[in-house]
């Protein structure tokens, strides 16, 4: 894989990187790329496959932050064959502290989040490495929810979006104009997202787009695919499971090929 782009370069906000994919201190994300967002500029983590080129994916963010594991699953989404692009909502801001991701999160305005990643999703489709007219979404708790806005957003410019546990504090849009197909994975034993909710969603998905959403529930807590594990609810084989129907899906719907 390649870290970023070096023709779009910018030096993380907040303290230098490791590396590709290093860890860096509690206050800082990983950032080696800047783009345009609806007459602003955004910052993310980009990364390409070894050869050169690939489907596009965004990779939001946890309410962690663009931390370590977010940059690592964009590395494992390139080792897999894709251009990977996770945007930074928080604009340099990480935790591993609870309450002040949920802080983070609250602050966060969901029309300013969806902004800069539309722009992500743009940025992606005029990419010299980007293959295909469409790009997919893969996010985690809060991203996961950002993925179905995204996909209710951005229409046809979305081939596949991926919901880990989404989850959002505030009312979704319509889905009306979703065209992508979806694939949830949510926990059975999920503290923050009811079973009960998630089939709301996915009716409600159903109702308003004609979509019918593939949403999976597994046995597990919350965030059983983060393995910095900060919630305690880490689950290595629910995530496995997980990662490998999330790269079939990803490949089957963006046309990517096979690189394992």
């Amino acid at each position: 894989m390649v870290c970023g782009d070096h023709r779009h370069r910018s030096e993380p906000f907040g303290g230098a990187a490791t590396g590709c994919g290093g860890i860096l201190g509690m206050e800082s994300s990983l950032q080696n790329v800047t783009f345009e967002s609806n007459g602003s500029t955004a910052h993310g983590y980009l990364v390409l496959p070894e050869s050169g080129r690939g489907p596009g994916v965004v990779v939001i963010q946890e309410w962690w932050g663009l931390t370590s594991h977010i940059a690592d699953v964009a590395n494992r989404l390139a080792a897999a064959g894709f251009v990977a692009l996770a945007p930074d909502l928080y604009g340099g801001a990480t935790t591993h502290d609870a309450g002040e991701a949920g802080k983070l999160m609250r602050d966060l305005p969901v029309d300013r989040a969806a902004r800069d990643l539309g722009g992500a999703v743009d940025y992606l489709l005029g990419h010299d490495a980007v293959t295909g007219s469409r790009v997919g979404a893969v996010g985690f708790c809060m991203g996961g929810g950002f993925v179905l806005v995204l996909a209710a957003q951005q229409g046809d410019k979305i081939g596949a979006a991926v919901p880990f546990y989404g989850a959002l504090p505030e009312r979704y849009p319509s889905f009306e104009n979703l065209s992508a197909p979806l694939l949830g994975h949510f926990a059975d034993r999920d503290e923050f997202v009811s079973a009960d909710q998630v089939r709301q969603l996915a009716a409600t998905i159903e109702q308003q787009s004609g979509h019918v959403p593939d949403f999976r529930f597994y046995p597990a807590g919350h965030a059983f695919f983060n393995d910095e594990n900060l919630l305690g609810t880490y689950d290595p084989e629910q995530a496995a499971k997980a990662w490998e129907a999330t790269l079939r899906f990803l490949r089957e719907h963006l046309a990517a090929p096979r690189h394992d």
